[in-house]
């Protein structure tokens, strides 16, 4: 991807898979990363190899407190964004004793208020930002919708609608919203087939970010091996 020296960018879920994978493209590309995420590791590793550009961010981006905060640490560091990824694969914030029964649905339900808290909270800056754009990157987790399947998807119980209910929004404020997720059978994204593939953390970043100039509306992720990307909590 062509000049993003100049970038600001705020990845959500970004400690680990294809989070921390994009947090890394975009640093060795030059641009200046907000990481949000569970404190990890690795994170912490690259803020001592990267300490100009990197700013983690040890937010719970789910509680609207935390997402504020978060967004005034990143104005006071540079003031502006030029891009928001917000990766809603999974959630590093779902307690470790959560039943397995109960962890898809810990997937939507804080997706669908950690998405709609950070566009909140990030909308000033993007404003500020040059040729601002949110990218929105879903999983088959986080597109399943909440409750009976056969209510109608709202903005409260589908991330997938309240997206587009955020489109309208946005669009009058000159941000370009990307959605970046596996294909609706029943409204699908794109007239092609998409075959699932193999994806790495780092191809799939790669291959993300390549496309990301182009400013679609919608892009169609099919990862064969979904922890690959998005690992589940332990």
């Amino acid at each position: 991807m062509n000049n993003t020296g100049s970038k600001c960018v705020w990845v959500t879920g970004a400690s680990s898979g294809l989070g921390l994978a994009l947090v890394e493209h975009w640093l060795e590309q030059g641009a200046r990363v907000a990481a949000s995420g569970r404190a990890s590791e690795a994170l912490q590793d690259l803020s001592l190899q990267y300490r100009e550009q990197l700013l983690v961010l040890d937010s719970n981006l789910s509680e609207q407190l935390e997402a504020q905060q978060a967004a005034r640490q990143i104005n006071d560091r540079w003031g502006a964004l030029d891009c928001l990824m917000i990766n809603a694969g999974t959630c590093d914030y779902l307690p470790m004793d959560t039943p397995a029964a109960a962890i898809f649905e810990g997937i939507v339900s804080s997706n669908l208020s950690a998405t709609r808290h950070c566009l909140e909270s990030a909308l000033p800056l993007l404003q500020r930002g040059h040729s601002p754009q949110v990218a929105a990157i879903l999983s088959r987790y986080s597109s399943l919708q909440l409750g009976e399947p056969n209510r109608p998807a709202t903005a409260d119980n589908s991330l997938m609608q309240l997206l587009d209910s955020l489109r309208a929004t946005l669009n009058v404020q000159s941000v370009d919203l990307t959605v970046i997720a596996p294909l609706n059978l029943k409204f699908p994204q794109v007239p092609t087939k998409v075959i699932p593939e193999q994806w790495t953390a780092t191809s799939a970043a790669e291959v993300i970010l390549n496309h990301l100039p182009e400013r679609s509306d919608n892009l169609v992720l099919e990862a064969l091996q979904l922890n690959n990307l998005w690992p589940l909590p332990r």
